[in-house]
């Protein structure tokens, strides 16, 4: 197994109602560390730039309006296969089959809404990641 770090943002449905803690007790209890974190607020050219992969889809527009509507907290999770790891520990990006016990499932309000973003590749976390920090700022 490979020591990888992966992004994770919180979301501002789950900013909002005050989950931050929670959700990053979730993350480490999955074995995860927080080596890099910050909570921000995201402009709509922020969004818009770091969702750019899915500007041609219909819910883009609605995404990065919800992405820039409040704060966020980026974080870089560094630890043993931490894509796919991380992946597990949010659960389907649909709440209602995402499983038992996983950050969708508990906090999700809806599809949308779904608390938390992870990235889906390592190729794809190594990009997301240089999106938000600097190298200084991840200390592992």
């Amino acid at each position: 197994m490979a020591v990888e770090r992966t992004l994770s943002i919180i979301k501002p449905d789950a900013t909002n109602r005050n989950l931050t803690g929670a959700i990053n007790a979730m993350f480490e209890a999955g074995g995860l560390r927080i080596v890099g974190q910050k909570r921000i607020k995201m402009t709509l050219g922020q969004a818009q730039k770091f969702y750019e992969i899915h500007k041609d889809k219909g819910f883009f527009a609605e995404l990065t309006e919800f992405m820039s509507s409040a704060p966020v907290v980026v974080q870089v999770l560094e630890g043993e296969n931490a894509v796919s790891r991380n992946r597990e520990i949010m659960g389907d990006t649909n709440p209602d089959n995402a499983k038992e016990g996983t950050v969708r499932k508990k906090y999700a309000l809806n599809i949308g809404e779904n608390s938390v973003h992870g990235s889906d590749t390592l190729e794809n976390a190594k990009k997301e990641v240089a999106f938000f920090f600097k190298d200084e700022e991840i200390v592992g």
